[in-house]
């Protein structure tokens, strides 16, 4: 077994870990960290499932080897919600809409939307759903999706006045 030491910040801590060469950043998130709110669908970059924000940018961490992410920041779903239990105007917007039934696709809407909303936040319908294409949903469709990016967007900038 080949192994390598990385050092990684997940969610705001800085920590090193001895990991194996081929290991999946989303398998060291899951089974090393306990952080098991990224979750594995397709394992094959399809689904949209397994998003992380690695040094801020949406990636698919079942196409990533965590030996890539060393020296990287990583935000995973579980650092949105602030530490006095408030979520997140995108999580709220997801309750508020309706936009989650079986909640497996949730987290990695969640990361993907984040990384947009920080580049466009101002999106019209076609930009979101454009966003989202590369995420996949069997359950609500996408309708209530799209309601709660437009709200969440709304609640960001007025925090941000």
């Amino acid at each position: 077994m080949n192994t390598k030491e990385i050092t990684v910040t997940v969610n705001g801590e800085q920590l090193t870990e001895t990991v194996e060469t081929r290991m999946l950043l989303a398998d060291f998130i899951r089974d090393h960290l306990n952080l098991t709110g990224t979750h594995l669908g397709c394992e094959h970059g399809v689904c949209g499932a397994c998003t992380v924000l690695v040094d801020g940018k949406a990636a698919r961490s079942c196409l990533m080897l965590a030996v890539q992410a060393d020296g990287s920041s990583i935000d995973t779903v579980e650092s949105l919600v602030k530490e006095d239990g408030t979520l997140h105007p995108l999580q709220q917007a997801f309750s508020d809409n309706h936009a989650l039934q079986c909640g497996f696709c949730t987290p990695g809407f969640m990361m993907t939307l984040v990384d947009f909303l920080n580049e466009n936040p101002n999106p019209n319908e076609h930009e979101i759903r454009e966003a989202i294409s590369g995420n996949l949903c069997r359950c609500t469709g996408y309708a209530n999706i799209v309601k709660a990016v437009e709200q969440a967007s709304q609640a960001l900038a007025k925090q941000g006045e």
